[in-house]
Parts: structure tokens; sequence; C-alpha cells
């Protein structure tokens, strides 16, 4: 079949959602190979920018003006959750009476607001409730504007922020969060272009006010780094959430997803000819199987990312009351790594909502199961929508998606992303304590 490969704007070409026949095979390159010449005019063009002049030339594109155009159709409906059939389930979101967030944390929030000015609190605070929440976005061009960002304000406000956001994290996941920002710094260095892609291109806001028995929470935003944290009724959320890298690694450290890829290759290569079968969907990233529409060109195949909030994914691949208790042991230790930023005991209760759902649990795979090639996968259910997609180059010239380009997600179906579902259950908890 005839494969196209034609620019569509400067930085996604037609070949990153082109079926192909003969599947896209991993070789011995790694990032290096296909980085770009320092005076390229893709890259040398957008050098000694600012990030909003970046934004405002970027916006003048015909294909990303008509993504935005969608984004904002996206971000005008009013919230419903990641469903698979459209119709959300009730009662998945056990959210026990009279627990209260923890005083440290409630202590961090204060003292990172205090840290403002009092028109930078104005600026960063938002209602609980408040729309903003869903204008939270993966790209380095900028699009909603929510709160501060992290490089406009002084050190030591910064760092109170971030601490904020460590002590709303395990100790694990805020490594991994610090690591995938520290790598868009990388990128930056890669390309020349810090004024664009830094350690603190990230906007920073904070919903509600902190308290030990109100829900409230914070939001972080920017390129391959984007978190909903929300606590409630002693109970954190933290999602949805975005995490990539490109590159996912440097020549000093393993890529950022490391662990949890080398699970899913052990699991993938460990299904039976009857499993796989019914695991693997398509066989490849770009499978010219696909139906049209099936791969973005800012997506791929992730479909999670940003203004999904409301998107129907039925469920496709093998269920998990399908495996064996070894394979069934190796999806849990993968989703405990996507649920990794929360810190103890919320990833235990996270987790027991994911296990009461097991039967109900579906891996789906895109690609080879022995490591041979990109892969896309997603594990799906009730409570859970976890992906991992291995993307084309955007700011590296590889046109066909590489191991060293990596998008994560995260979502709470069913409404709980935000916290919503958990919100809803406390309001309407209080409104039955205030009638007794």
């Amino acid at each position: 079949m005839t494969v196209h490969d034609e620019d569509i704007d400067g930085f996604f070409s037609t070949a990153r959602v082109s079926g192909r026949d003969e599947a896209v095979v991993l070789g011995e390159e790694d990032y290096r190979d296909f980085l770009i010449g320092h005076d390229d005019p893709e890259l040398a063009d957008w050098r000694q920018m600012t990030y909003e002049k970046f934004a405002a030339t970027r916006q003048q594109n015909e294909f990303l003006s008509a993504l935005l155009a969608d984004w904002d159709e996206l971000y005008a409906e009013p919230f419903v959750g990641v469903t698979s059939d459209g119709v959300v389930r009730d009662g998945l979101y056990d959210l026990r009476r009279g627990g209260e967030t923890d005083p440290e944390l409630v202590a961090a929030a204060e003292q990172a607001l205090a840290a403002l000015s009092a028109d930078q609190q104005r600026r960063v605070r938002y209602p609980v409730d408040a729309p903003d929440w869903r204008g939270w976005s993966n790209p380095e061009f900028v699009f909603h504007r929510n709160g501060l960002r992290l490089e406009d304000i002084a050190d030591d406000q910064a760092e109170a922020i971030l601490a904020l956001i460590a002590a709303s994290l395990s100790a694990d996941g805020y490594a991994r969060v610090r690591e995938a920002m520290a790598l868009n710094g990388f990128l930056g260095e890669l390309t020349d272009l810090p004024g664009i892609m830094n350690e603190r291109s990230y906007w920073f806001a904070f919903f509600g006010a902190p308290s030990p028995s109100e829900p409230w929470g914070w939001q972080l935003s920017g390129h391959h780094v984007c978190l909903n944290f929300v606590t409630v009724g002693g109970r954190d959320v933290i999602a949805p959430v975005f995490i990539g890298g490109e590159p996912a690694l440097t020549d000093a450290r393993p890529p950022l997803f490391d662990e949890r890829e080398r699970l899913a290759i052990r699991l993938a290569s460990s299904l039976t000819a009857e499993q796989r079968a019914e695991a693997v969907v398509y066989a490849s990233v770009l499978d010219p199987a696909m139906p049209e529409g099936r791969v973005h060109p800012a997506d791929e195949r992730h479909v999670g990312g940003a203004f999904r909030d409301n998107r129907v994914v039925p469920y496709e691949g093998i269920q998990a009351s399908r495996l064996s208790p070894d394979q069934l042991g190796m999806l849990r230790a993968i989703v405990a790594d996507f649920l990794l930023l929360l810190r103890e005991p919320q990833r235990d209760l996270t987790l027991a909502e994911f296990d009461a759902h097991l039967d109900e649990t579906w891996l789906s795979w895109y690609g080879a199961t022995d490591g041979s090639q990109p892969v896309y996968f997603r594990i799906q259910s009730p409570v859970i929508l976890a992906e991992l997609d291995n993307h084309a180059g955007v700011w590296l010239a590889n046109r066909l998606p590489a191991r060293f380009h990596v998008h994560t997600t995260l979502r709470m179906p069913n409404g709980n992303d935000y916290g919503k579902a958990f919100i809803a259950s406390w309001s309407a908890d209080g409104a039955a304590q205030d009638e007794r």
C-alpha cells in the first residue's frame, strides 16, 4: 500500500497516522540519531521566542487552529466523565464518612498560598467546582492559562508550590514528576529552546481553600506533565494525569517508564496463542485495519488526553478473567505503577477499587508482544483507564513511533476525574446530615 508522508503543520506529518502493511520495527537507533540540526529552520525559526510569542505564532497554523477549535467545543460540554458506553455508572466510588485531609498537607497548601502576593493569589485561586479544572493541556504551546506559570514567579514562590506538590504525592511519584519536568528541560537544551521548554514551563492553579474537611486541590499543567490533585473526605484523587517525555530518557538515566514497559512486555510475552488472539487488537501501532480516525495526528492512539473528559471508550482486548494468576499479578503491578503518584494508604484504597472490578477489567494491546515494535496498551475498567503509547517525533525527527517518545494517561472513569464523584458523595452526605 502507498504510505503517505506529507507535512501537516511543520511538526506533524501524515506518516504518524497512515496505515502501513509493514509493521514499525524498533532498530538499534536512539533519540540522538534523530536530533534536528541547530540551524535547521524547523528549530531556528523559534529561537529567542518567548513562550507567548511561540504560542501566538503556532496558533496561526491552520491545522492547529482547527484542533484548538475542536478542543474548545469539548471544553464547553458539561462534564460527564469517561464511559465505556455513554452511560455513567453510579455507586462506584465509596467515600467513607468522617475522613479528613492530612494536617501536614493542609499546612503545605497554606504555606504555598502565603508565599504569593495578593495579586498572585487572585490569579492562582479558583472555586473548587470551577470549570477551569478541564482547561489543562499537554502541548508546549500555551492554550488555556490556568493560574501562574512557575517560570514567571520568584524562586522561593516556585519552591513553595513544589513543596505542596511533593507533600501531595508519594516520594516515588514526586520523583517521577520531577524527572518528567527535568526531561522537558533537557529537550529545551537539546533544541536550544529554553524559552519554550524548561523545567518550570508549567502552570499551577489552586482550587478551593486549604481545609481538613472541605474539598480542595491543585493543578499542574504543561508540556508532558499534567496533574489534577483533589483531596476530599480523607481520599485523594490524582486524575486526569498525563505524563510523557521526548526523549523519555537521557544518556545518564533510564527511560521514564522503564519498569512499567518491562512489566507490560513480560505480561504480553506470557500470553498464550489463544490469549494473544484476544488481547492484540491491532497487529501494529499503524495497522491499516484501524478504522478511520482511530489514530489522531496529535493524540496518536491514546484516548484519555486533554479535553477528552466525556469520551466514550468501548472495552476491547482480553478480559482479565481470562488471565492466569501470574498474569493478573503483572497486570495489577502495572496498574500500581500508574497509581504511583498517590501517597500511602491512598494508593492501596484506589487499588482496592480496581480489585473490586477485576472481572470487568480489560487489557488491549497494539503491536508485537515481544518488545520488537513500538506499542500501545490500555487497561480499562469501570474505575480506571490507563494507557501508554509510543509516539512519533515532534521535536525529534523520527517520523514513526519510537520507544523514546512516550505518552501515558490515567483517568478515573464514570465521573471521578477531578474527584468529582467523591465531591458529589461528600456534598450529598453533608446535605443529608443537615436534614437530620
